[in-house]
């Protein structure tokens, strides 16, 4: 599907007969306004720009105050950074798991097939957020809807990273420093709850509180850096480990399992990013479809590469025995591995900014939609969300049943169901048409996966099936 084609037809509603004039843009600046004669509809809209690199002059800088983007704003690969590590997240570490649910030729069609899949469909986005494009076409309903999802979605990814936190760094800490609990002040690293607590409180709350998001691209490299050296432990620690804990080579390249539904639930879970999309759109230096194209597909494409690495390489050595956490497979005492276990507890405090930057932003849009900045507002925002965050991460270590719920629900809904649906409401012609049938097909998709995935969910909640990831055990 066309970006253009459906930034054009959001600008020609027919129920209010709107008609889309381009205005002349300022010769360095990166937008181009849309003006409705309906007034119902009467919003502006970012177009195509020409690509330039100049600096923003005074027109530029009010328009990114009237479209509530950073005044700075940063560059495609700082986007670029923040977009990978927002896909490249806690979900990558399940994905050798969803072969061994789908089966390993299946598993590499679904990887392939969902990653096209969403990377299309972060191109419906012609509103400066996710919320006012559901808002535009939806109105209250959709602003509703469109909240709850996002915020569902980014919360339940910060409580999880938390508890991430504690389930990796003490256990490595230990495990190399096996009398650490007899050391001032440092023994805190070695107790789980101290763990979490410092690493939120003293790294990702501070990280949580910039208002610009384009600021978070030095964690975010560092971030993809970790999930670089989680890569590589696998890949050679993998065909090293003993016949005891390695799976049957006879399903090393099965065709199919009878898990498929639960498969795409955890692929699409490991790719969304459409709830912090906006957020870095907005954060471009000059925000425009195009700058955004590059970002898109640069980011998309080192995701399905690494994650096609890491699933490849950890399946076929643990087959059926592989769990949630590709980690958990592999001995407690072995040193690179242990290093892998620390860079992705290192990795998830650095995404726990991102998540917070949704939330602040779905709270402030929903209760204070064009309202200007204030900064009492977005310290009390962000000092909530974090220390609710931390205090549901200290009460329980097993948020694996709640966070596949919730965020599979959430992520199937914002992926493949929201998208296709506000194309075909804003869209010309009718919605029966053959050129729509890719977004039908999306939707339907969509909203299978979200029913089967999340009854699958429900059947685990109330069996209490016995064969849960060992990750989500372990609160010591």
């Amino acid at each position: 599907m066309s970006h253009s084609s459906f930034i054009h037809d959001y600008s020609q509603v027919e129920e209010g007969q709107c008609q889309a004039q381009v205005r002349p843009a300022p010769p360095s600046t990166a937008y181009a306004e849309f003006e409705f004669e309906d007034s119902a509809h009467h919003e502006p809209l970012l177009a195509h720009d020409s690509d330039q690199d100049s600096l923003l002059d005074e027109t530029d800088l009010e328009l990114k105050q009237q479209y509530k983007l950073p005044s700075e704003g940063g560059t495609i690969f700082s986007s670029f950074l923040n977009m990978a590590n927002s896909i490249i997240g806690a979900g990558i570490i399940g994905l050798p798991f969803a072969f061994k649910e789908a089966g390993f030729w299946t598993g590499i069609v679904l990887l392939i097939a969902l990653t096209v899949v969403v990377g299309g469909s972060i191109w419906l986005a012609g509103r400066s957020t996710y919320q006012d494009l559901m808002e535009f076409a939806f109105g209250r309903p959709g602003l509703v809807a469109i909240s709850i999802f996002q915020f569902a979605f980014a919360f339940g990814g910060m409580c999880a990273y938390c508890v991430i936190i504690g389930d990796t760094i003490p256990h490595v800490i230990r495990s190399l420093f096996p009398k650490i609990s007899q050391v001032p002040v440092i023994w805190i690293f070695g107790d789980r709850r101290m763990c979490i607590s410092f690493f939120t409180l003293f790294v990702s709350y501070p990280l949580s509180l910039y208002r610009d998001i384009s600021k978070l691209a030095k964690t975010s490299a560092l971030a993809l850096v970790a999930i670089i050296v989680i890569i590589v432990s696998v890949v050679i620690e993998g065909p090293q480990q003993s016949r005891e804990i390695r799976g049957s080579d006879d399903l090393m390249f099965n065709v199919i399992n009878d898990e498929v539904f639960q498969a795409i639930a955890v692929i699409s879970f490991a790719f969304v990013c459409h709830h912090n999309s906006f957020l870095i759109f907005g954060s471009l230096k000059q925000p425009s479809l195009n700058r955004f194209a590059t970002v898109t597909h640069w980011s998309m494409g080192i995701a399905f590469f690494t994650c096609f690495a890491l699933a490849v390489s950890g399946y076929l050595v643990f087959t059926d025995k592989t769990v949630g956490n590709i980690l958990n497979n592999f001995p407690s005492d072995n040193i690179l591995i242990n290093v892998a276990r620390l860079a992705f507890g290192l990795n998830m405090f650095t995404t726990i900014p991102l998540e917070a930057f949704v939330c602040r932003e779905v709270i402030e849009t929903f209760y204070w939609p064009g309202a200007k900045f204030d900064k009492m507002r977005h310290f009390s925002i962000t000092t909530i969300l974090v220390l609710i965050t931390l205090t549901i991460s200290l009460l329980t270590c097993n948020l694996g049943i709640v966070l596949e719920l919730t965020g599979g629900f959430s992520a199937t809904v914002l992926a493949f169901v929201l998208p296709p649906m506000c194309f075909l409401k804003l869209a010309t012609g009718s919605i029966w048409e053959r050129g729509k049938i890719p977004h039908w097909l999306c939707m339907i998709f969509g909203i299978i996966i979200m029913v089967l995935s999340t009854l699958y969910s429900l059947q685990k909640v109330f069996l209490s099936s016995s064969d849960t990831d060992p990750s989500t055990e372990t609160c010591n």
